[in-house]
Parts: C-alpha cells; structure tokens; sequence
C-alpha cells in the first residue's frame, strides 16, 4: 500500500506540473512558455483587463478540466492498484507488469493531454494583448 501512495504521489505531481507552470521565474520549458496556466491568469485578471465574458469562459473549460481530471484521477488510481498487486507476485510476470504500466502511462497521458488542452483553451480566451501583458507579468516576478 504503501508503494501505491508513492506511486499515486509521483504520478500526480508530474502531471500538476505541466499545469501549475512558474509564474515567479521563466520556464526552461518551451511549451510552459506559449501557454498560460489558470494561476496566473487569475492572479494577473486586473493588469490584463480580463472581461466578465472571459472569466466565465475560463471558469467553465477548469470546471470542465476538474471533471476529467476526477474521472482520470481514479482510473489512475485503478490501474496503478493493479501495477501494485502485480508486482507482489512472487515471481513478478514481466510482462504482465509492463502490459499494466502501459495502462497506467496511458492513464497519465490522458492526463497531461486534458491539461494541455485546458491551457490551450484559456490562452484562446485571452487577446493577442493580454497574452503579451501576461507574458511580461511572467517574466516580471
């Protein structure tokens, strides 16, 4: 049980990685740079003049985000039990245990592709100059 939990901790801050980004300092990673996560653009909504119409759209896409996250969330967790308890077997069948690790990545990719799909979302809700404003906000703090 125990190797469960780290697994599900290490799974999990991998993928809110992709999300969270750093709004403190510049991202070294290309694709963190061209996108803006909910965090920043909440915290920055005023500076970039975001309009009523805007925070309802983005309200919605991480309401929708939140759902999927949940249902993915727990066919993760699903599929990583299943990891576990192959992996107790004495022998371990190799390939049993890479046949369920394919599950569990496929399960993460699911995940970080909702993410990305999320923060592709918001940045089409922003203008051409808010993305600028929020860009310069980034690389400010």
């Amino acid at each position: 049980m125990k190797t469960y939990r780290i697994l599900i901790l290490i799974l999990v801050a991998l993928c809110c990685a992709v999300c969270q980004g750093q709004a403190s300092q510049p991202s070294a990673d290309p694709i963190a740079e061209k996108l803006f996560p909910p965090e920043l653009v909440m915290q920055y909504h005023q500076e970039i003049n975001l309009n009523d119409g805007q925070t309802k759209s983005i309200k919605d896409e991480i309401q929708k985000a939140q759902a999927r996250f949940l249902d993915l969330q727990w066919n993760m967790q699903s599929e990583s039990e299943k990891l576990v308890m192959l992996l107790d077997a004495r022998p371990v069948d190799e390939s049993a245990v890479l046949a369920q690790v394919d599950k569990v990545l496929d399960q993460e990719r699911l995940v970080k592709r909702t993410q990305i799909s999320l923060l592709v979302r918001i940045k089409n809700l922003l203008t051409v100059e808010q993305q600028r404003k929020l860009m310069e906000l980034r690389h400010k703090s």
